[in-house]
């Protein structure tokens, strides 16, 4: 476990100088042109490391190979000053010539400024890089990329005692682009091992999200318990294309007959499993300008037939509609469908978030619940500002259903402070279904058992404190930047507001507000730390407790630059970045009036 986790500790900020190999050492620059430049690879090395500055545009690179067009991609390659550098594999090319062709905007530069941009000196070959972790927000306990930008979890499945979570990640720079399958497997959920890219751009496009699912009945042809994926592939136009595996999910071959499933219109995400009821693969994808969801059937994940369709006027609907994902839970010995529909934008606090839809799946179309007013209601699966492109795991052993999410906001991803990699997971959830006061069948998250595995030292146990206005703080553990887990029961009095503040000594802090009164709980980050990137990253977010009584609970995960916090039976849930200047160093407790706070524990969290 200390080797995989090494990997999340110490992700490379990937600097050149670490290769040692002398700038242009088995690298011709040759500048034809203030736009086009060639570099010829004429050393025999892993890697070239190519140098990014984030604050300029893309560069279009053509990688040439024998002189013939092997892919394209973009990178920002540095002119003023080099930000971080990242490796591109020179592997499957060796004994071959090699050629990067690049395109930049250099219009209003003369030719000599040209050649004194810092990316042409910076081009160095070497065999291994410099894995070192040198941010101070990278989150100790969640799923990171190695390097690079990562938003949409993709073709999650469990297989053979290991989960699979691929994501949409850019190997070549820590903002948007480039979409590529990238990869990691863990036996536990909370280790991660990362793996080369599975998944790459081609001729059709880029790889944009999609689903993958062991065919346990050889029903696509190519062998028993092959994996199979379905992915966008995102050129001019979206289309959907099929791919396969026989090492458990490590490399993937494309189908020839790619892409297997055409639009007049812009489709995306499919995610799809087998209907043992029906024997046929049933598949959902995001009619995404639409804003409804579309539910196809095929034997093969070759031939396709649309059946229907969902979500014309219903829900949210002031975004696109994308990464969909359907999957039956039990209430009360009764199956119900839960329908995933993540919005951006138009989340109730702004920008993205994940929506959710509860009914019934006959194996072609979707119906769902109304209210008590003959109406479909919008339900969101956590009330942060911080959780997007949640899908599930097939396959999951146990019957479970387990979740993941990306941890972050279309409204500011690309520029949290932040460099070397951009974005992390959720912790995983295991979800269930729960009936509300209302009569409603609402969707539980819960931090899957695996988490437990983090705690280390117990700092408090089983306390109880009576808050008043004048307020009891608690020291929270210093050890590994103050990365903790704190649960405890909440009991209030004469409906009189509860404040849990969390703090350090720069003054930066958190505050949860627990409203008995009208039963939400609230968080606020607008002083919790660094917000000066972005307007819409300061915010207060509010949840319904789904609890009556001046009653509730809260369980919350705090690693360096996020918080999760959810109901102990997970009635609620609440993921939301922070990036305080020092970690929170205590948790204290108030209230307007009288409130006791029971069961207070306290867990130091060991993520090795």
């Amino acid at each position: 476990m200390m080797k995989i986790r090494k990997y999340i500790l110490m992700a490379p900020m990937l600097f050149a100088s670490s290769l040692g190999s002398m700038a242009g050492d088995g690298v011709k620059v040759e500048h034809l042109s203030v736009n086009n430049t060639l570099v010829r690879v004429e050393g025999d090395a892993r890697y070239l490391m190519m140098p990014v500055e984030e604050a300029i545009a893309d560069a279009r690179v053509n990688l040439l190979v024998d002189g013939k067009l092997d892919r394209t991609f973009f990178v920002r390659l540095a002119k003023s000053k080099v930000d971080y550098s990242v490796p591109f594999d020179l592997s499957p090319y060796k004994g071959h010539n090699v050629v990067l062709e690049i395109f930049s905007n250099n219009e209003y530069s003369p030719l000599g400024e040209v050649k004194e941009q810092a990316c042409w000196d910076a081009l160095t070959l070497g065999d291994s890089f410099d894995a070192t972790n040198t941010e101070k927000y990278r989150p100790a306990f969640h799923h990171t990329p190695l390097y690079g930008w990562m938003n949409d979890p993709n073709g999650m499945f469990y297989k053979d005692g290991e989960w699979h979570l691929y994501y949409q990640w850019n190997p070549y720079g820590s903002k948007w682009q480039n979409m590529t399958w990238g990869h990691s497997s863990s036996p536990d959920l909370i280790h991660w091992n990362h793996h080369p890219a599975a998944i790459e751009p081609d001729g059709i496009g880029t790889i944009f999200s999609g689903s993958s699912a062991v065919d346990t009945e050889n029903s696509a042809g190519f062998g028993k318990d092959e994996v199979v994926a379905l992915f966008t592939s995102a050129g001019t136009s979206q289309m959907q294309s099929l791919a396969h595996s026989s090492d458990n999910g490590k490399t993937f071959t494309k189908y020839p007959g790619n892409p297997v499933f055409t639009l007049e219109s812009e489709a995306r995400d499919p995610n799809m499993f087998w209907n043992p009821e029906t024997k046929e693969w049933n598949i959902v994808l995001a009619h995404a300008l639409d804003k409804e969801i579309l539910f196809l059937t095929s034997p093969d994940l070759k031939e396709w037939t649309l059946q229907s369709a969902f979500g014309k006027g219903i829900g949210a609907q002031d975004g696109v509609w994308e990464c969909p994902d359907l999957f039956p839970l039990e209430i009360n010995g009764k199956k119900k469908w839960v329908l995933l529909v993540n919005l951006n934008p138009g989340g109730p606090f702004g920008g993205s978030a994940t929506q959710y839809f509860i009914g019934d799946f006959d194996g072609k179309k979707f119906t769902a619940d109304t209210d008590a007013s003959g109406k479909i209601p919008t339900k969101w699966m956590d009330y942060g500002k911080d959780h997007y492109a949640t899908v599930t795991w097939s396959d999951a052993p146990d019957s479970r259903r387990t979740a993941i999410g990306w941890m972050s906001n279309w409204e500011y991803a690309n520029e949290v402070p932040t460099m070397q990699f951009r974005s992390a997971n959720t912790l995983p959830r295991d979800l269930s279904l729960f009936e509300g006061a209302d009569g409603q069948i609402y969707l539980a998250s819960t931090p899957s058992p695996e988490t437990l595995k983090l705690r280390d030292k117990t700092i408090v146990k089983g306390k109880s404190i009576n808050a008043g206005k004048k307020g009891s703080s608690i020291a929270l553990p210093s050890a590994n930047d103050g990365i903790c887990e704190v649960a405890f029961d909440i009991e209030a009095k004469n409906n009189a507001k509860v404040l849990v503040t969390l703090s350090n000594k720069l003054n930066e802090k958190v505050v949860i507000t627990y409203n008995p009164a009208d039963n939400t709980i609230a968080f606020n980050r607008t002083q919790a730390g660094i917000s000066d990137f972005s307007h819409d990253f300061p915010a207060v977010t509010v949840s319904p407790t789904f609890t009556e009584g001046g009653k509730t609970s809260v369980n919350m995960f705090i690693d360096r630059s996020s918080i999760e916090m959810f109901a102990k039976d997970g009635r609620y849930a609440m993921t939301n970045l922070v990036f305080p200047n020092e970690p929170y160093s205590s948790i204290s407790f108030s209230s307007e009036g009288n409130a006791k706070i029971s069961n207070l524990e306290i867990y130091s969290l060991n993520a090795n």
